[in-house]
C-alpha cells in the first residue's frame, strides 16, 4: 500500500502500472496517404476504437507553436491562470474534472470552439498579457484539426463503402457544430518515484462525441482498454495524432465501432501536455444508426436521441459511468 502524506493527493486514485508483454497487441498506425487507409481505419475502429495517424498534413511547426504556448500558459502564476477561469464548464480548471466529484492530477483549459467563423475574439477570456499569440495559435490549430477530422471521416466512409463520402464528416461541418478543445497539463509527481503505480491524471472514460483527436508531448501516460478489459500503454509520438472513436460514432455504426475507454496516468518525473479536439454535431442532430449501414432485418441497438440530449446526460454522469447504458434498447 502506498501512503502519500499530501491532502490533495489523498483524494486522487493510484493505479497499478499495466502488465507489459509480447502478447499485448500494438496500437494500429495508419498512413493517411496509403491507398489501404480506408480499410485500415475501419479495422482499427472495430477492434480498438483507437488508432494513430501519420502523413496527416498538419504542420509540425504549428504543433510545436501551440505546445510552446500551452507550456508558457501553464507556467504562469496560479493567480494569472485563474483569470481565465473558473471552469464552468469552460475556462481554466485544476484537479476537479466536471461537477460530479471526479478529480485528477492535472490542470487544464477547456474551450468551446464551435462558433463560426471561429476567431481570436472567441477566446477573449484568455486574459494574461501574453495571450494574444496564444489565441492566434489556438485558432490556427483548431482549423487544422477540422481539416484532419474531415479527412479521416471521409476515408472512414470509403472503408465502410458508403456512397456519400461526407455521410459522417458533414455532421461536423457548419456553424452549429458543437466542438470543444482541451489543453491538459499533468505536472510531475516525484512522490511516486520508485513505486509500481501511477497517480490518476484523468480517470477512465469514453468520449461522448463522434471523434476526438489527441496529440501530446514526448511524455507517456495515455492508456486504452482492450476488448478483454486489459489496459495497454500508448507510446507517445510527437509527430503523430491519435484518433478516438466516441460514443456517438459507436451509435452511428450500430455498435460496429467501439467507443474506446481510456485514461491518463501522471508521470513521476516529467510533465505531460496534451491537446485534444472533440468533434460533436449540432445539439439538435439526431444520433441514430446510419441507414446505409443497416443490413436487412437489422434492428437498432439504441433508443432515438439527439446529441443535445446525450450531451446533457453525459455531463451529469461520473467519468467512469457507462454513459450509453440508458440509451440502449
Amino acid at each position: 500500500m502506498v501512503v502519500l502524506a499530501n491532502p490533495v493527493l489523498d483524494q486522487i486514485s493510484l493505479i497499478k502500472s499495466p502488465d507489459s508483454g509480447d502478447n499485448l497487441p500494438s496500437i494500429p498506425t495508419i498512413d493517411l496517404s496509403s491507398p489501404n487507409s480506408p480499410e485500415a481505419i475501419v479495422r482499427a475502429c472495430k477492434e480498438f476504437g483507437f488508432f494513430k495517424v501519420t502523413n496527416h498534413g498538419v504542420s509540425m511547426d504549428l504543433v510545436e507553436k501551440i505546445e510552446a504556448e500551452a507550456v508558457k500558459f501553464f507556467a504562469l502564476p496560479l493567480l494569472d491562470k485563474e483569470k481565465s477561469g473558473p471552469s464552468n464548464p469552460f475556462g481554466y480548471g485544476s484537479k476537479k474534472i466536471g461537477l460530479n466529484g471526479d478529480v485528477g492530477w492535472l490542470e487544464y483549459l477547456l474551450l468551446a470552439v464551435g462558433s463560426e467563423p471561429f476567431s481570436e475574439s472567441s477566446l477573449a477570456f484568455l486574459r494574461d498579457p501574453s495571450s494574444s499569440s496564444f489565441r492566434s495559435a489556438l485558432v490556427e490549430y483548431v482549423l487544422s484539426m477540422r481539416k484532419l477530422v474531415c479527412q479521416v471521416l471521409e476515408l472512414m466512409a470509403d472503408g465502410l463503402q458508403l456512397k456519400q463520402r461526407d455521410t459522417i464528416s458533414k455532421l461536423l461541418q457548419g456553424s452549429e457544430c458543437d466542438e470543444i478543445f482541451r489543453l491538459n497539463h499533468y505536472p510531475p509527481c516525484p512522490l511516486l518515484q520508485g513505486f509500481n503505480c501511477g497517480l490518476t491524471g484523468f480517470g477512465e472514460h469514453t468520449d461522448p462525441q463522434i471523434v476526438s483527436v489527441l496529440r501530446s508531448n514526448g511524455t507517456s501516460g495515455l492508456q486504452i482498454a482492450l476488448k478483454d478489459g486489459r489496459w495497454v500503454s500508448v507510446p507517445s509520438d510527437r509527430e503523430a495524432f491519435f484518433i478516438n472513436v466516441g460514443d456517438s460514432l459507436q451509435v452511428l455504426t450500430n455498435g460496429r465501432f467501439r467507443s474506446v475507454k481510456h485514461r491518463v496516468i501522471a508521470n513521476s518525473l516529467k510533465s505531460r501536455v496534451s491537446m485534444i479536439y472533440f468533434g460533436g454535431p449540432p445539439v439538435a442532430q439526431r444520433i441514430a444508426p446510419l441507414p446505409q449501414l443497416m443490413e436487412e432485418g437489422e434492428q437498432s441497438l439504441y433508443k432515438d436521441f439527439t446529441w443535445g440530449e446525450y450531451k446533457r446526460a453525459a455531463y451529469k454522469s461520473r467519468l467512469g459511468d457507462y454513459r450509453l447504458g440508458p440509451f440502449e434498447l
